[in-house]
Parts: structure tokens; C-alpha cells; sequence
């Protein structure tokens, strides 16, 4: 049976760090460095309004020569983000990654977020599973 989203947040966590699109650029990259994580989500009131990654700031703070410290979050986040729900398949997952190029897909029952999956997550799902068929594959061919 494929792997879902749903799988991979039980074994992950539910830890979401986020920050609201009033903070600094500065302090969302602050964060992430605490956090070692390489995108933060943008949460307004309860609700999902964006993500802010490293690609952001590297492309829209560093290359423009604009301040972190001056510039707010809401000004440079993506603001379309797309999203999945805990019923994705690690496939479908990293067929989206692929075709939209993003690296974290926030996982959303509703309107309710749940957490978010990275391109990692999903590549140590499929090892994983990878490794249970070899696994399998061998011990059939082995008789044991």
C-alpha cells in the first residue's frame, strides 16, 4: 500500500513553525536558522497565507540589496502556496514538487493546518518503502 502524507506526519511530528507576514524578514530567518529548516509557513488569524523559504530571501531581500531588518515577511512571501491533504499519496506529492519546483508542501484538512512536508520527507519515504521491498524481495528469493 503507498504511503500518504498522513503516514509521514504521524512519524514526523506535528511541529509547524511559522511566523505571521507583519515579522521582519529578519526575524523569520532567524527563526529558521534556530529551527534548521529551510521555509517557514505564514500564518494571518489562524489561516495559511503563504510560505517564506531561504529562495525568497536569497532572491527577493540579498540580490534586491534590501534591509532584512526592514522589510516585512508579507512583502516577499509566496503567497499561492500549494497545498495537499493528509490523503496525498508520497507519489502524487512528489509529482507536485516536481511540476510547481517547491521543496514544502503544507499539508491542510480544510481549512485546519495540520503540518508540512518537505522534498526530504517524501525521499525518506520512498527509501524507506524501497527497503522494505528489497527486503521482502530477499528473503522470498533467499526461501527463508
Amino acid at each position: 500500500m503507498a504511503e500518504t502524507v498522513d503516514s509521514i506526519l504521524k512519524k514526523k511530528g506535528d511541529a509547524i513553525w511559522s511566523v505571521k507576514p507583519t515579522a521582519t524578514v529578519y526575524e523569520a530567518i532567524a527563526m529558521m536558522a534556530e529551527k534548521s529548516v529551510g521555509a517557514l509557513l505564514v500564518v494571518s488569524d489562524g489561516k495559511l497565507v503563504g510560505i517564506i523559504s531561504e529562495r525568497d530571501y536569497a532572491r527577493k531581500v540579498v540580490l534586491q540589496r534590501r534591509s532584512s531588518s526592514d522589510t516585512l515577511v508579507h512583502e516577499i512571501m509566496t503567497g499561492s502556496v500549494i497545498t495537499v491533504t493528509p490523503d496525498h499519496s508520497v507519489e502524487n506529492c512528489m509529482k507536485m514538487i516536481t511540476e510547481h519546483r517547491v521543496r514544502h508542501l503544507p499539508v491542510l484538512a480544510g481549512d485546519k493546518l495540520l503540518g508540512v512536508i518537505s522534498i526530504g520527507d517524501l525521499v525518506n519515504a520512498i527509501i524507506t518503502e524501497q527497503a522494505e521491498t528489497i527486503g521482502h524481495l530477499h528473503t522470498y528469493i533467499s526461501g527463508r
